[in-house]
């Protein structure tokens, strides 16, 4: 994995702000700051640039982020109920401890993102780059995770029960370490999972 493994040292933050209520992140570009206990609840950022940036117990609640980034932050206890993430770049980001219920993600790059035993149930993810993405542990039953790029992601342990996966990209995915009850699949992606448990498949 490339440097933004989610086992090195973070950099320390620069600067700190607490209570950073009514923000207008469009445009504006941060750099290693630290958000404390901030409530960016509806807001809309169009453009805005973290970089290296560490939330703490941030409310993100139906906000909406365009063509936005996140590039190596960290997450911790940060509420991302009905947020919505279009075109973003969240790469190399670790979250920790998050909520995510109704959360949706259209397209962007959240490769080499940490996000082991995330609960994303419910959560609705489509055309979005997981390139080896830490999702050991997750909880995504019954979510919808769609047209994924999971290439060289970590998938042990997760459960994906009846979560649409059509379209991901499953290589990495080992059958007998993850949940698959009521997985919804397509048909390559039904042989890919069958070769992978040492099956032929023949006409």
């Amino acid at each position: 994995m490339a440097d933004r493994n989610h086992g090195r040292q973070r950099p320390a933050t620069e600067s700190t702000v607490r209570d950073w209520d009514d923000a207008d992140p469009s445009g504006q570009t941060y750099r290693r700051v630290l958000l404390i206990d901030s409530d960016l609840t509806e807001i809309s950022n169009s453009g805005g640039v973290f970089d290296e940036c560490t939330f703490r117990g941030v409310r993100f609640n139906a906000s909406t982020h365009t063509d936005a980034a996140f590039v190596n932050c960290t997450f911790v206890r940060c509420s991302f109920f009905d947020t919505t993430f279009t075109r973003c770049k969240l790469m190399g980001s670790v979250f920790d401890d998050c909520t995510y219920s109704l959360m949706k993600v259209t397209g962007g790059d959240w490769s080499f993102v940490g996000l082991p035993g995330a609960d994303l149930r419910g959560a609705e993810l489509s055309g979005v780059k997981l390139r080896e993405a830490d999702l050991s542990g997750l909880r995504a039953a019954k979510s919808v995770l769609r047209d994924l790029d999971l290439s060289g992601a970590s998938m042990q342990r997760a459960d994906f029960s009846g979560c649409d996966l059509r379209g991901s990209d499953l290589a990495t995915l080992d059958p007998l370490t993850v949940e698959l009850k009521g997985t919804i699949v397509d048909l390559t992606q039904a042989i890919v999972i069958t070769t992978s448990l040492g099956l032929e498949v023949r006409p």
